[in-house]
This record gives structure tokens, sequence and C-alpha cells, in this order.
């Protein structure tokens, strides 16, 4: 799945030439995604202008001059193809612009679209009890320690909580519990003020290394201009299992599972 620096990537690909430009055209090869388009897409884009496009956690945002925001999710393997040669049975939603054509591909139809009321996004239910950006200043140590405290819950697995941080995946939670050198199956209330100082900047230290390189391109994700990411090739932990650390400590990655998802860490260095 598209995570954070993969749908950061997406945006800043697609505003690069959405952003300012008018839709002259909105096509729909279907009636859904994962649920149903929004009724009124057609109607409210057609003939809108592009004012700005974000993010918010692994969702895109593009804003509109009629006060409306497209809200994209990328699902299992979605993305964005921009001016495409050919045309891909896959791709069901087609927006154009007086010198652009952009297609949304997705094969197996888990992403989906959204129309919201730009002045409401913050209230939008799906965005309301998320927490804050791991980007942004209010992801702090301060402030993980008082969500975490009293955590009976493993810290891999908190961290994954979009109620938590907002946008956090797999991948990058592995790399940076090991940057920060702790534990994933340590206990979340019991992970201490100095491992927090050092487990955010790890956190915004990957993400930022990860968007800089493109993302990671695992499985079906592209850029919208086709590039692949390389982020992939600088793992540290994630898919390294019986490969030795990288801190040159001896110790050897391994596996384990955790609420259905595989965790990879060094026991030597991770406590």
């Amino acid at each position: 799945m598209p995570e954070l620096p993969e749908v950061e990537t997406t945006v800043r690909g697609l505003a690069r030439f959405m952003d300012g430009a008018q839709i002259t055209r909105v096509t729909l090869n279907r009636p859904d995604l994962r649920r149903p388009f929004p009724p009124e897409l057609v109607q409210v884009l057609t003939g809108a202008r592009i004012t700005s496009l974000g993010r918010r956690a692994k969702y895109g945002l593009i804003h509109t001059d009629r006060e409306q925001t497209m809200i994209f999710h990328l699902g299992m393997s979605g993305r964005w193809r921009i001016d495409p040669a050919d045309a891909d049975k896959h791709d069901h939603l087609l927006i154009e612009t007086g010198s652009n054509r952009f297609a949304l591909c997705d094969p197996r139809r888990f992403g989906s679209v959204d129309l919201v009321t730009t002045d409401a996004l913050a209230t939008w239910p799906t965005f309301a009890v998320m927490g804050p950006e791991p980007l942004g200043e209010e992801l702090t140590p301060s402030y993980l320690k008082t969500v975490l405290t009293g955590r009976k819950q493993a810290i891999k697995l908190c961290l994954l909580d979009q109620r938590i941080v907002a946008g956090l995946g797999n991948i990058y939670v592995c790399e940076a519990l090991w940057r920060a050198g702790i534990n994933p199956s340590r206990t979340a209330g019991a992970v201490t003020k100095p491992q927090l100082e050092r487990l955010v900047p790890a956190i915004k230290d990957v993400l930022t290394q990860s968007i800089r390189d493109g993302g990671s391109s695992l499985r079906d994700y592209a850029q919208p201009d086709g590039e692949l990411g390389y982020f992939a090739t600088r793992f540290d932990v994630y898919g390294r299992e019986g490969l030795a650390c990288h801190h040159g400590d001896g110790g050897i990655i391994q596996r384990i599972t955790q609420g259905g998802r595989s965790s990879w860490f060094c026991s030597i260095c991770q406590k």
C-alpha cells in the first residue's frame, strides 16, 4: 500500500501540472472504487479551477475555487498517470485540463474518492479522529509520552494507530524504531522519555528521506510521471530478515508478526 511518502510524492508531482489549472472535463469509467464515486463529482469539478493540492495522512487533497475539495486515497495499488500515452482498463477517473490529462489508475479498486466542503475538512469523520501529522510540529516527545502513558499495547501497534499519529505505515514505523533503538514489541507505556526523544526525529528523518527519494515503489507504486522511487534500496530492517544489522553490532534482523503485519528488528540494538 502506498504510504505517506508515496502519497506526498504523488501530490507534489500532480501539483506541478494541476496547480492553478482549470478542469475542462471529468470522466468516470465505472461507478465506484472501494465505494461509489460522489454523485456530484463530475458536475462540481467540471469548470472548477484547482487552487492548491495537499495531503492529510495517506490521503491526497485537490482544492478548488468552488470551495470543494476532492479527497483521494490510493488504496493498495492506485496511482495517478499524467498524460498517459495509452488508455488503461484500470483508469477509472479521468480529469482533463487545458493542457494535461490525469488518470487515476487502480487495478484492485481499493482506493476511494470523496468530495468535501473545504472549510469542513477538519471535521470530515475520517480526519476528525486522526492524530497529528508525523512531519508537523505537534508530534513531539512530550505528546507521545502523554498519549502512550499507561498503554499496554506494543509501541509498534500504537504508532500504526491513526488516532495517535496520522499517516504512519508499517515500513516507516519499522525503520524509525530501528533508528531509535526501540524494540517493536516493547510496551508503549514503558517507552522512556529519552527513547521518545530519539523516536520523534527518527520518524521525521525517515519520512523526509523517503519523500526526497521519491518513495519506496513497492509492488505497483510509481510516481505520477512514471518514475520509480528508490528509498527501498535504503531499508535498514524492512524485508531484511536473516541479514546482518547495519549497525555492525553482530545482530541479525529478525521478523515477527504483530497485529497481522510483519515487523523487522534487531534484538541487539533495539531494546
